[in-house]
Order: C-alpha cells, then structure tokens, then sequence
C-alpha cells in the first residue's frame, strides 16, 4: 500500500509571530520555519504503518516556495521513501489556499495512485481545516477527519475521531483521506545518520502549471492585528465578594 502524505512549512510553533508594521500579514523574514506539527504527525504514523508491514512505500508532497525542500528533507529524514515539491509560489508571503492545494493533491493522487492519503487536519498559521475535506471530495474519497487512532485491516481503516463528546470509531473503506489530530502519535527526532541518508533520496521537483493548477489567490487579507493583551484580573476579599462579582460580570 503507498501512502501519500502532504506537508507544509510554517513558523515554528515555538516562534512568537510579529505582525507586519503596515498591518498586511505576519512578517517571516528572518523567523524560523518548520514543518507544521500535525503534518509531522501525518508523517509519523505513515512511518508506523510502513513498519507494521501494512504501507510499502511513502511519498511525502509539499506544495509553496522552493525553500520548503527543507521540510521534505526532514520528513525524508524521519522515514519517508521519496518526496516531490510543488514550487507555486515566488514570496515566503503567499499562501496557497486550501481548494489549490486540493486540487494539486488531487492531481498528484491521480499519478501516484496512493491507497491512503494521511494529511495534518489543519496548517497551525492559517488554521483553515479544509484540505484534507476539499481532497476527499474532488476525489470521492472516503474521509476520516480528526483521527486519534488508526488501524488499517484488509480494504478498511478503522479510526477513532475526537467529538465534541468524546471518541467516535468509524470504518472507512480504501482509498481514503485521513487527517491526524494531536493525540495520534509522538513524532520521532530524525537521527543524524538518517538526515544523511535523507540527502540522497529522491526529491522531485514541479510546479502547478505542470499540473494545471491556477493558484491565484482567491481571498484577499484586509488587515492583520495581534490580539490585545490579557486586562488585569482582580483580588476579592471572600466569596461572598466572589460570587457578586460574578454576578454583575453576567456569569451566575
């Protein structure tokens, strides 16, 4: 079974993001960047199931600026068999929204004919949560958002969803999208004789025009603000004091 997972550069979640001066959009010059954690969560359980013998190879896709080879490479490094990189964009700025990316997914799953498709269930800088659904559809795929457990049996995978009330198991039948929550997996560190090895697979390089793509912006960002600073709380002699302000705040 292939397994195709994508994967994306973002600001390192460690990173405290600086909105520019003029307020169009956060400022990456000179900021770390890294693959988007629920993406190296992806990659991790593709490692697992190619592990337990049920994947046989695992191709990883990222899709923005000629720097996210970087990203490749470590994926590369944790496991991965090969990677191919969608060049689609010129500024470390631009982001391509989730219907292009779908629709270039869509485009590299039709070549690659991938049994399962493991993506993060959303980017940790735009937040949108939309991919992995846009491909399921384009595809008519079955979907599996969410998944904090995974298990592959024959034509199936049976994943354990995070609800609003808790867990959910379903069936799914392959092929099929699978978006990886939090509580899947603890991703491995890349060892050094790895991140050598990672150097020397293959790592092919397209971009959305080979694919027939148009990645033309479809939203356009108005203003970009970070948010205001907490307010001071206050001290309160007793409970009695307590629970008046409460109540005057509207709470009880």
């Amino acid at each position: 079974m292939k397994v195709l997972v994508p994967v994306k550069r973002v600001i390192d979640y460690n990173v405290k993001a600086r909105v520019k001066a003029d307020g169009s959009g956060v400022d990456l010059a000179n900021v770390k960047m890294s693959m988007n954690p629920f993406d190296e969560i992806a990659v991790e359980e593709a490692i697992r199931l190619k592990e337990k013998g049920a994947a046989t190879e695992i191709v990883v896709v990222s899709i923005g600026v000629k720097q996210a080879a970087e990203t490749l490479r470590t994926a590369l490094a944790m496991g991965a068999d090969r990677a191919i990189l969608v060049v689609a964009a010129d500024d470390v700025h631009q982001d391509i929204e989730p219907l292009a990316v779908a629709r270039l997914l869509k485009a590299i799953v039709d070549q690659e004919q991938p049994q399962l498709v493991i993506a993060g269930k959303q980017a940790i800088d735009n937040d949108m949560n939309a991919t992995g659904q846009m491909l399921s559809a384009l595809l008519g795929w079955s979907q599996a958002t969410f998944a904090s457990k995974l298990e592959i049996s024959g034509d199936a995978a049976q994943v354990t969803r995070e609800v609003d009330g808790g867990l959910q198991t379903i069936e799914v039948k392959l092929p099929a999208i699978v978006t990886a929550d939090l509580r899947l997996n603890e991703p491995r560190y890349a060892s050094l004789p790895n991140i050598m090895k990672a150097k020397k697979k293959p790592l092919e390089e397209k971009t959305a025009a080979d694919y027939g793509v148009d990645v033309t912006p479809r939203l356009t960002v108005v203003s970009t603000r970070e948010p205001e600073g907490r307010k001071a709380g206050i001290k309160v002699g007793s409970v009695d004091e307590l629970v008046s302000q409460l109540k005057e705040a509207g709470i009880v």
